[in-house]
């Protein structure tokens, strides 16, 4: 691929505008995707297959670097964020940006109710658990777990652990739909990373798309060689303590839509 410069557009300007006509008309929730969005939606994923770190001009950190220019951590908090994130851009259809991880720092599991997604690791590597809820028996065995003190039995989600896998700036993109993979937990490997995230539509709690962090229940913890189509229960959590994302520049090229 040539390198952009001022008279070529470059590929974050090209995925934006693949994710807008992608996601300006995307399937409703439990129904079939059409050939238009599916081709489409294969469109952004070989966009974003290509799209490197260079090409946002990030320069991946060693485990001992503090990023320049981010902002303060919430008041309740001490010390950096384990997470900061690189605003690209939005609009109503969806939100693009970069998801930075400190060495040793994860995103808590959590969901993306009615939404779409892509994922794009530009360095480092990450592990990526996926699940699903189970709203329907469906002929499973896993029996109720015992509830911690307190819990609510209206927390518990009856899930499915669909996938654990790892993923570099070598691998292609991890995707999520309102269907399938919707939950997910990334953690870094290994040492910091960083991902680019296309999110459609984004969050937005006034229209029932707020997020939802969950954990998983005793009994039912994650290993490196988890099977897949694993049934586990889930119990619905305040945001974790100890996760929270503050906010630094993005400085890559500017996207006009």
């Amino acid at each position: 691929m040539m390198p952009a410069d001022g008279n070529m557009t470059s590929i974050v300007q090209r995925i934006a505008r693949q994710a807008l006509v992608t996601f300006r008309s995307p399937p409703r929730v439990g129904e079939e995707p059409g050939r238009s969005f599916l081709e489409n939606h294969s469109k952004l994923k070989s966009l974003m297959t290509e799209v490197r770190a260079g090409d946002l001009k990030l320069v991946p950190r060693r485990a001992d670097d503090s990023p320049a220019g981010v902002s303060p951590p919430h008041p309740y908090h001490h010390g950096a964020p384990p997470v900061t994130y690189m605003h690209i851009c939005e609009t109503d259809h969806f939100s693009m940006g970069v998801f930075l991880l400190k060495s040793g720092a994860s995103i808590p599991l959590h969901d993306h109710p009615g939404m779409h997604g892509v994922l794009k690791v530009m360095y480092g590597k990450v592990r990526i658990s996926c699940f699903d809820r189970l709203e329907r028996p469906t002929g499973g065995t896993q029996p109720a777990p015992s509830l911690p003190p307190a819990a609510q039995v209206g927390a518990l989600r009856r899930s499915v652990l669909r996938s654990t896998g790892e993923y570099t700036e070598e691998s292609g993109p991890c995707v999520l739909s309102p269907d399938r993979d919707n939950l997910h937990q990334i953690d870094a490997v290994d040492g910091p990373t960083a991902f680019m995230d296309i999110l459609a539509p984004p969050y937005d709690p006034d229209h029932g798309r707020d997020c939802h962090y969950y954990r998983l229940l005793p009994g039912a913890e994650l290993t490196d060689t988890e099977q897949k189509e694993k049934e586990v229960w889930l119990m619905k959590i305040s945001q974790p303590p100890d996760f929270w994302c503050g906010g630094e520049p993005y400085p890559g090229p500017e996207v006009c839509l």
